[in-house]
């Protein structure tokens, strides 16, 4: 992401903490947010498999870092940690995309660190009250900040090799990611004590949908690298013997996907290739809603979402129109009651208007 794509994403997302409103059904209610968490009330679904409701979690920034936190148990070894479906906000503290972790017979594999040192502390508190087997990976599927940032409580942990794509390390580098965390500091600084940016012990990278592999205690995780489709460079875990596939955000289940990031053309074929390629898959994990089983529509849906908008974009380039008018005419009634629709639809009709005159002309 560049310095001004940065810069207008974050001062869309605090205009939506500001002033958005939309209301989500949940357990049969009506709750009216501010595109994120209801502060009345911590809620979760009864199961974070296929289902269209979405937990609402109010932490607290005097809420202890070794207090765990909620993870629902998938099968025996699998446990997941389902985020609220929402904007960052003060009510749940940068706990907005999901994480997970795997017990092995050995030691202890990680999905995704969760969006601040506290959360990542947090998450070791969590890994700790199901075992004391040591934690030996940490994969960071990608370096938005509800993934990455919580990766600098596994470092200081120590004995923790952390695994990320080679892009992570250019965008690290990049001093692009000090405006984000500023951002989240200015809503949750207590929770942001002690960040820092966390370079990988090992780097994946290579040819498009290449694999770099791991074994831990009978357990084989396939890593693969599906390319900038929507940071810049991203994972894909395969757990191979238990048959679960961490897409992280290749695809949405339950809201609308963010594109302001990453490319549009690479995440549809890397959907296209994850449509393909599991097609003996027992569940999808995404870094943003439920997990879910076959047939998986959250792929089918979010590569619906993102072909129609390039259709849409290109269309109005084509007949004259600038981004503003582009923008304006591009919206998706289908789409307006999807969660977070009206903080990441325009931003991604933008983003996807210059992606496309550079793809037309």
């Amino acid at each position: 992401m560049s310095g001004r794509q940065t810069t207008r994403v974050i001062h869309i997302a605090l205009l939506v903490v500001v002033a958005g409103l939309f209301s989500v059904e949940a357990a049969g209610e009506t709750l009216e947010r501010e595109y994120g968490t209801n502060p009345a009330r911590t809620w979760y679904p009864e199961s974070a498999i296929d289902t269209p409701d979405a937990p609402n979690i109010v932490l607290k920034a005097s809420d202890a870092d070794d207090a765990p936190l909620h993870a629902y148990r998938l099968n025996e070894r699998t446990w997941f940690l389902f985020g609220n479906i929402a904007d960052l906000d003060a009510y749940n503290r940068g706990w907005n995309g999901n994480a997970g972790f795997v017990v092995t017979d050995d030691a202890v594999v990680v999905i995704d660190a969760l969006g601040t040192p506290k959360l990542g502390e947090r998450l070791i508190a969590t890994i700790r009250s199901v075992t004391d087997k040591p934690i030996r990976y940490l994969i960071v599927t990608h370096n938005h900040p509800d993934h990455a940032y919580g990766a600098v409580a596994f470092k200081r942990l120590g004995g923790v090799t952390i695994l990320s794509h080679e892009g992570v390390e250019q965008y690290l580098n990049s001093g692009h990611w000090e405006p984000s965390a500023d951002f989240r500091r200015s809503i949750i600084a207590p929770d942001m004590k002690g960040f820092e940016v966390v370079l990988p012990d090992i780097t994946i990278g290579g040819k498009p949908f290449s694999r770099y592999s791991i074994q831990v205690g009978g357990v084989t995780f396939n890593i693969y690298n599906v390319g900038p489709h929507h940071s810049f460079g991203d994972l894909v875990v395969q757990q191979v013997e238990d048959r679960i596939i961490w897409v992280s955000d290749l695809t949405f289940n339950g809201r609308t996907t963010f594109i302001g990031d990453g490319n549009s053309r690479q995440a549809l074929e890397s959907i296209d290739w994850l449509s393909q390629s599991f097609p003996d898959a027992w569940l999808m994990v995404p870094g943003h809603g439920s997990a879910q089983t076959a047939p998986f529509p959250m792929i089918g849906k979010t590569r619906s979402y993102i072909e129609r908008l390039r259709s849409v974009m290109a269309q109005a380039i084509e007949d004259g129109l600038d981004l503003q008018e582009a923008v304006e005419q591009a919206g998706f009634e289908d789409w307006k009651d999807t969660r977070l629709y009206r903080s990441n639809h325009r931003p991604n009709a933008s983003f996807i208007y210059r992606e496309m005159e550079l793809e037309l002309f």
